[in-house]
């Protein structure tokens, strides 16, 4: 097997995935974060509709109103609910107004309060940074080295902040919102991307046991035979994701939309992200070991 020289471009994959997390923290301070209303709240609508071009003229007859709609989801052939902001009396009253002036039958219009509320927030916070430094020390304990900990943590973090990064940008322009199912997206992608990057970690180790070498031949040849595996593997997940992206109803568009994101990011960062990262920490380690 011809082993490619990987790390030959260990710049161009540091600069490349600065240059997509500036953009998204660049996104992030200019438009913020496109919450839902399972962090917001608000006000969701059922409405029961003759055809499909009630959709249209109902979310025209909204804007018309100053009402803005956050989501409108079709459910089976008649049905469509519309979520928006909190609505007051006076803007209820217009609502139904609106429904009346186009025939549509409004079925139930209720006030929200947040699923998600801060406490809840803080929580998923702490659990993600307990989980994150739980394996940190299961890896380095595992592989013996501190830096293969560090480098795998380092890869999970970069690949949330695509993931957040890219939905701040898809929300000021394609309307993309973070909801609960964006949340457990986020979770998933750190889950695969850890799980890429120990199988890596994992054939570099075996290599060092049985073969020896200097680190950068070590590393090439890891990559090289895992490469492969990871293509593969990735690739049934991408075109299942794209698939449900393509085809998927609007509830669920999103969510695949996110899985995609990070099911791309994940693969990316496992070979050039977490293995240079490793590279240039062992290096380090090594400088300041003979100090």
């Amino acid at each position: 097997m011809k082993i490619t020289n990987w790390l030959k471009y260990t710049k161009v994959y540091f600069v490349l995935s600065a240059i997509v997390i500036v953009a998204g923290i660049y996104a992030i301070t200019s438009w913020g974060f496109p919450l839902g209303l399972d962090f917001t709240g608000g006000a969701v609508i059922d409405y029961k509709i003759p055809n499909p071009e009630k959709k249209a003229e109902l979310e025209t007859k909204f804007k018309e109103a100053n009402i803005e709609v956050a989501q409108l989801v079709t459910s089976g052939e008649d049905r469509l609910v519309v979520k928006t902001k909190s609505l007051n009396d006076e803007e209820q009253k217009k609502v139904s107004e609106i429904a009346a002036s186009l025939e549509v039958e409004q079925l139930s219009l209720q006030n929200v309060g947040p699923t998600i509320g801060p406490e809840l927030v803080k929580k998923t916070a702490i659990a993600i940074a307990l989980a994150g430094s739980a394996i940190l020390l299961w890896v380095a304990t595992q592989f013996k080295k501190i830096t293969f900990g560090v480098s795998a943590i380092l890869a999970t973090i970069h690949d949330t902040l695509v993931l957040i990064g890219a939905f701040s940008i898809l929300g000021h322009f394609f309307g993309a919102e973070i909801d609960f199912l964006f949340v457990t997206a986020v979770l998933t992608t750190l889950s695969f991307s850890v799980h890429d990057t120990i199988v890596v970690f994992d054939r570099i180790r075996e290599i060092q046991k049985k073969h020896g070498g200097e680190i950068h031949d070590v590393v090439n040849r890891a990559v090289t035979e895992t490469m492969r595996r990871s293509i593969i593997n990735s690739l049934t997940i991408i075109i299942m994701l794209v698939t449900l992206v393509i085809f998927g109803g609007d509830t669920i568009r999103w969510f695949a939309v996110a899985l995609l994101i990070g099911a791309i990011s994940g693969t990316y960062s496992s070979p050039f992200v977490a293995v240079p990262l490793y590279v240039t920490l062992d290096k380090l380690q090594r400088k300041f070991s003979k100090k």
